[in-house]
């Protein structure tokens, strides 16, 4: 169910990246913006506004903390992690 879930969400928008985030987290701040800079589009699905999602996209990743970041461009989406793995990801896959 959590897989399947993330593959819902990665197959039903046409977006370079995926990236669930929180309320007052500058980090999802900082995640979106480095995205925006780098001209790379994402599409934001927030915890706040849809709690129920949480559990299973722990479940699915083991990454408790926000913002919670995929590569979706390929064939299947790609686990990056939070912000602090975006920077590293987006370096090395130029």
């Amino acid at each position: 169910m959590s897989e399947e879930l993330i593959l819902e969400h990665a197959n039903s928008h046409a977006t370079d990246f995926l990236v669930y985030t929180g309320q007052f987290c500058g980090y999802c701040t900082a995640a979106k913006r480095l995205l925006n800079s780098k001209n790379l589009s994402f599409t934001e699905i927030s915890f706040d506004e849809q709690p129920d999602l949480r559990k299973p996209v722990v479940e699915a990743t083991g990454h408790r903390t926000v913002p919670v970041i995929l590569d979706i461009r390929g064939e299947q989406p790609v686990f990056i992690g939070g912000f602090d793995q975006l920077q590293p990801y987006l370096r090395q896959s130029r």
